[in-house]
């Protein structure tokens, strides 16, 4: 007999969550931890949406209302994006949700059937990995190389495509790599949809950091491509944009009005709704031309900090670095410092109760001898992760802080004794 139904050993948590408390044990021995693991913007939320909050909970905004969101909230979703995907869709198509991730994992429940295929960019939000067999699906990984700056060619999606595939995630800028991709690439990856892909298929394209780009270049959805709108999920939300995190509030525009009902029942079953208070807070990020000024700000120190830590990060001996188009994160390749660590061959001469990823070890290693913490590679899709050696750096702290950051990464990446101290302690394996 067992108490937990089998599909729970089919789902598994973030390692950006399993690392926090590893944090703790190691500030509480030897002090503070440069943070560059939290993929959460350190601004705050900009004051013209705290003054609406305030404004909403002192008017009792706080009962229930549509689970599918505030009318008011869909009518501006639905105004920016028809103004910035030339799309002609209603605020019936629009569902609100508690944050970015239910429509991620909601999509996989309610478009598949067990044995259809899910393909998902790996590297990418681990929710995308880790939610499909839970419901039974087949995990499709497409990888993306970093020659090719963490984008895909279409021949490489065509070759992941099958009559099984019923679900195709997309997420551009990328979460973790901060890549970004250009109209015409979007519409050859259409041409391969549309060619290849049985109709009653959906593309989720992931784009909460539609905002954050760097380089004056610009942000690009494949709703707008020629036929895609009627085959593509948009998602995105307030949390990176707007510095909040913690405000839960994210949405998805459907293709069909049927299919945004079918996200409302299960709002109404899994949440109720999403406190009206704050969706008026998000109507008015929308609508409010403070709220630009505020955003370019942000991303425009974002982008200060992108030129400084990638330009560091990239002298370090062993570290290469592809310069992100977007989002806040860096995405450098370890495969060398790995190398001069001995840590390929240190790995494997572990235990497999002591194995992870070189990457992982590396990662570990940082946080409990040199006080950093990072996420490795296989944070973001395991499946068929082995011999990539990379990490993922968060920009979102200050400068002093992301400088000194750099400072305890290379003088990891050349510490042998270190490694091979940590190695016979493991601290990380005895955490409780």
């Amino acid at each position: 007999m067992n108490l937990f139904a089998e599909r729970n050993s089919r789902i598994d948590s973030e390692n950006a969550f399993k690392v926090g408390p590893h944090i703790v044990r190691v500030e509480q021995q030897n002090g503070e931890v440069i943070k560059l693991n939290l993929g959460e913007p350190d601004f705050a939320v900009p004051s013209h949406i705290k003054d609406e909050i305030k404004r909403q909970l002192d008017l009792d905004n706080t009962k229930y209302c549509d689970p599918k969101g505030l009318l008011s909230l869909r009518e501006a979703i639905c105004s920016q994006i028809n103004q910035t995907r030339g799309l002609q869709t209603s605020p019936e198509h629009i569902v609100v949700f508690p944050g970015g991730k239910p429509p991620i994992g909601l999509a996989q429940q309610v478009y598949c059937e067990p044995g259809d295929e899910v393909i998902y960019p790996s590297p990418g939000f681990p929710i995308y990995e880790l939610f499909i067999r839970y419901v039974g699906a087949v995990p499709v990984p497409l990888h993306l190389e970093e020659t090719a700056n963490f984008t895909f060619s279409p021949d490489e999606l065509a070759a992941k495509i099958t009559p099984k595939t019923k679900l195709i995630y997309l997420n551009f800028p990328s979460n973790p790599t901060g890549a970004v991709v250009t109209g015409r690439q979007l519409e050859e990856y259409a041409e391969v949809i549309l060619e290849h892909c049985r109709p009653d298929m959906r593309v989720f394209s992931d784009e909460i950091y539609e905002n954050i780009i760097f380089d004056g270049q610009q942000h690009y959805s494949i709703s707008s491509v020629k036929d895609m709108a009627g085959k593509t999920i948009i998602a995105s939300g307030f949390s990176k944009t707007y510095s909040w995190t913690g405000g839960r509030i994210g949405y998805a525009v459907f293709p069909t009005v049927e299919e945004a009902d079918i996200f409302k029942k299960l709002n109404i079953n899994y949440f109720s709704c999403v406190p009206p208070y704050n969706q008026e807070a998000a109507r008015e990020a929308l609508e409010n031309p403070l709220s630009k000024q505020a955003v370019q700000k942000m991303v425009d120190t974002f982008e200060s900090r992108r030129n400084l830590i990638w330009s560091q990060i990239s002298k370090i001996p062993g570290i290469s670095c592809q310069k992100p188009g977007g989002a806040f994160y860096l995405f450098p390749n370890i495969s060398a410092v790995c190398e001069n660590l001995d840590l390929i061959n240190k790995h494997q001469r572990l235990s497999p109760e002591e194995q992870s990823s070189p990457a992982n070890l590396f990662q570990m290693f940082s946080l409990y001898e040199h006080q950093v913490a990072v996420l490795d590679r296989n944070s973001f899709g395991q499946i068929g992760a082995d011999g990539r050696h990379f990490l993922r750096l968060s920009i979102a702290a200050e400068q002093s802080v992301l400088e000194e950051g750099v400072r305890r990464i290379k003088a990891a990446a050349g510490d042998v004794s270190g490694l091979d101290k940590f190695l016979k302690k493991r601290p990380d394996l005895n955490l409780f």
